[in-house]
């Protein structure tokens, strides 16, 4: 799998933002992605250091539209701490008008 395929976006929540003050961040990854290849993809794409790797499966909710039911799709999350020197992830453009 190459690092594109193994990343695959940044959660930006409420908790993942407050984690950013201590270099940890959040993104969803490939269902079949392991530890090793998420600290691999991440220091190749945005050229940091990383310390550790905590990875989670979220199932997925149950959600209705009317009559119809089913469930969302399940995925898989990713928590990146950074080491202390190591640079910030830039998740958003600083764009000044």
């Amino acid at each position: 799998m190459e690092a594109r395929d193994v990343i695959l976006r940044p959660v930006v929540t409420e908790a993942s933002m407050a984690g950013l003050d201590d270099k940890r961040y959040t993104f969803d990854v490939n269902v079949q992605a392991t530890k090793t290849q998420v600290k691999k993809a991440i220091e190749e794409i945005f050229d940091v250091k990383v310390v550790k790797v905590n990875v989670m499966n979220v199932k997925g909710k149950f959600k209705r539209q009317g009559r119809f039911a089913g469930y969302t799709k399940k995925r898989r999350k990713a928590i990146v701490t950074l080491t202390p020197d190591s640079n910030e992830i830039k998740l958003f453009n600083d764009a000044q008008q």
